[in-house]
């Protein structure tokens, strides 16, 4: 009887051996993916003309939100890089570019991709791809791109906005350059909607620079309200120039509800309107988070619209 207990024993350990070798394995397996992370946006607090070196150029305050692109490789696996990301050109242009900067070449493996981003909403879905495959890259050669490395890389791909920063700032989005960073923290809540369709932000840079020469001085008095907001940590002061904004916009890709939303704000006791410049979102700002009770309103009042509503926290 004794001996047989022992057996079990000693069964009992071989298994639990085998258990935890079998677990190291498979945690070992796991450790084998690297990823690269990158926020997206809630369109803009602010979009406008901004004038560098004699040129005009598009300039935005993009509104960081909570939702986020994903790139993996694991290496050894037997991959294609055409057919693992099929249809994220940009990303595998941002993967040769990055190579070639660094002289490293790929080790066999295979790419995969998701995202909480849709495409052409206004949502820098792009962009973010584009920043989470280089940190991606980075994690799997040990490097670190700074920011202007970043910005060095998307200049030679895309007109992008500022996710690959963890601030706030009023960026030139041709240009990939940093005009002026905000380093005070800021956090915004929002109500928004999406209106349908997508918008090829490429296509909008000369309507949207003709649209500018028309309003400069709207658009130029709007820029140095928001600076100063931004200097005072005013954020309804910002909220105020997020909705300007929204205003002035309407001449380029116009929101079919921003008069209805423009109406209702004052009975929501809204900081300000929200929209994705060259997209199809739209929404309300708050400096605090709305209770319940306004969530419900709030939800109410765009399902009459034809929408169901989306509550997101802004900010980092």
């Amino acid at each position: 009887m004794l001996r047989q207990e022992r057996y079990r024993d000693i069964d009992h350990a071989r298994g639990g051996a085998r258990a935890q070798v079998q677990a190291s394995g498979e945690c070992e397996r796991a450790l084998k993916i690297y990823s690269g992370v990158c926020h997206g946006t809630l369109g803009e607090l602010l979009q406008g003309p901004y004038a560098q070196d004699g040129e005009l150029h598009i300039g935005l305050i993009s509104l960081p939100v909570r939702k986020y692109s994903w790139i993996h490789f694991a290496p050894g696996e037997d991959g294609d890089i055409d057919l693992d990301l099929a249809g994220k050109d940009k990303c595998r242009q941002a993967i040769a570019l990055y190579l070639q900067q660094h002289g490293k070449h790929l080790p066999s493996g295979r790419w995969s991709h998701d995202s909480e981003l849709p495409l052409g909403k206004g949502m820098a879905s792009s962009t973010a791809d584009i920043v989470a495959t280089i940190r991606c890259l980075d994690r799997i050669f040990g490097l670190t791109s700074a920011p202007a490395a970043i910005a060095d890389l998307l200049r030679g791909i895309e007109r992008s906005d500022s996710v690959f920063l963890d601030t706030h700032a009023l960026y030139l989005s041709g240009r990939q350059r940093i005009v002026q960073a905000f380093d005070t923290p800021l956090r915004l809540h929002a109500c928004y909607i999406d209106e349908g369709g997508t918008v090829e932000t490429e296509k909008c840079a000369h309507p949207l620079l003709a649209h500018y020469q028309r309003h400069l001085d709207a658009y130029r008095d709007n820029l140095e309200r928001a600076l100063r907001a931004f200097a005072a940590h005013d954020l309804s002061g910002i909220c105020a120039c997020a909705t300007q904004s929204a205003r002035l916009a309407q001449g380029v890709i116009a929101k079919r509800h921003l008069d209805a939303l423009l109406e209702r704000q004052a009975d929501f006791a809204a900081d300000g309107i929200v929209v994705a410049h060259t997209g199809s979102l739209l929404g309300y700002l708050f400096v605090e988070r709305p209770d319940a009770a306004r969530m419900g309103e709030l939800s109410a009042f765009f399902r009459g619209l034809g929408h169901q509503c989306r509550f997101a926290e802004t900010g980092f």
